[in-house]
C-alpha cells in the first residue's frame, strides 16, 4: 500500500480528488468507460467536493456505493443516498447510478444491486476508514470469508458513536441497529482502491492499520493486500505513526 500524507484534509481532498480522475480518465480512455464506487461520511467531505470539479467525462462512469442504513428514509440527513446526491450525483452527469436501497424488500435489494455489481469490474474504489478501523460497515470482526456482494450487519456500539460524533444522528439510541453493506470480499475485487482519511479522530484507526498484521480485528489492515490501493492521510490522521 502506497501511503501519501498532507498538510490538512483540504489538501488531501485535493490531491486524492485528482488521482481519482486520472485512475477513472484511464479507464475510459481503454474501454469507453469506468465505474466507480464511493463511499460517505465527514472524511470524505473534501475529497468529494473536489472530485466534482475534475476534468472527467462523467456521463461514461456509472457509480456505486458502498452502504446504508436499514429502514432509514432518504430524507433523513443521515441517509448516505441524501448525502451521494446532494454532494455527488446532483453535481455531475453521470451514465448511471445504483444506490443501496435499506427501504422495502431488503434482499431483492441486494439481488438486484449484485445483479448490476458483478456485470463488470470496478474501476476504482473510494474506501474510508472508520474510527474502529471499519471499512463500509464491516465492524470488527469483520467477515472476511463470505463472497456475497453485499450483506446486512449489525452496528456496534463504537460504530454508533461515531455517527453521533459526526453530527448524522442526535443520540446513540436514534442510530438503527442493522446497515447493507458491500462485503469486504467485493470491495477487494477493485481494480483499484483509493482510502482517504483525515482528521484527528482516525488516528487510532490508522495506527492499528497499519502497525498490524492482516485480522479482521482490524478490518481495514485488509487493504494493505490489494495491489493497487493506495492511502491518502493528513497530518492529524497519520500523527500517531512512528514510521511516517
Amino acid at each position: 500500500m502506497k501511503i501519501s500524507v498532507y498538510k490538512n484534509s483540504q489538501e488531501l481532498g485535493m490531491n486524492a480528488a485528482h488521482y481519482v480522475a486520472g485512475l477513472l480518465n484511464e479507464a475510459i480512455s481503454a474501454k469507453g468507460k469506468a465505474r466507480l464506487l464511493l463511499s460517505t461520511g465527514a472524511s470524505q467531505f473534501d475529497t468529494l467536493s473536489e472530485l466534482v470539479k475534475e476534468k472527467v467525462d462523467w456521463n461514461k462512469i456509472e457509480m456505486f456505493h458502498l452502504d446504508e442504513y436499514i429502514r432509514l428514509p432518504d430524507t433523513h440527513i443521515a441517509s448516505f443516498r441524501k448525502y451521494l446526491k446532494e454532494r455527488f450525483i446532483s453535481q455531475v452527469p453521470l451514465k448511471k447510478v445504483y444506490l443501496v436501497d435499506g427501504e422495502g424488500n431488503i434482499q431483492d435489494n441486494i439481488r438486484k444491486l449484485t445483479n448490476e455489481l458483478r456485470k463488470e469490474p470496478v474501476d476504482v474504489g473510494l474506501i474510508g476508514i472508520g474510527e474502529n478501523a471499519h471499512i463500509a460497515f464491516n465492524d470488527p470482526p469483520a467477515d472476511f470469508d463470505t463472497k456475497e456482494a453485499y450483506i446486512v450487519v449489525d452496528l456496534s456500539e463504537k460504530c454508533k458513536m461515531q455517527q453521533v460524533g459526526e453530527g448524522w444522528f442526535p443520540t446513540k439510541e436514534d442510530v438503527p441497529m442493522q446497515a447493507i453493506s458491500m462485503t469486504v470480499y467485493q470491495i477487494m475485487q477493485c481494480n483499484a482502491i483509493v482510502s482517504c482519511v483525515p482528521h484527528k479522530v482516525k488516528a487510532q484507526a490508522i495506527k492499528l492499520t497499519i502497525e498490524n498484521d492482516v485480522t479482521n480485528r482490524i478490518p481495514a489492515t485488509i487493504l494493505k493486500t490489494h495491489a493497487k490501493a493506495v492511502l491518502f492521510l493528513d497530518a492529524d490522521s497519520a500523527s500517531l505513526l512512528e514510521s511516517i
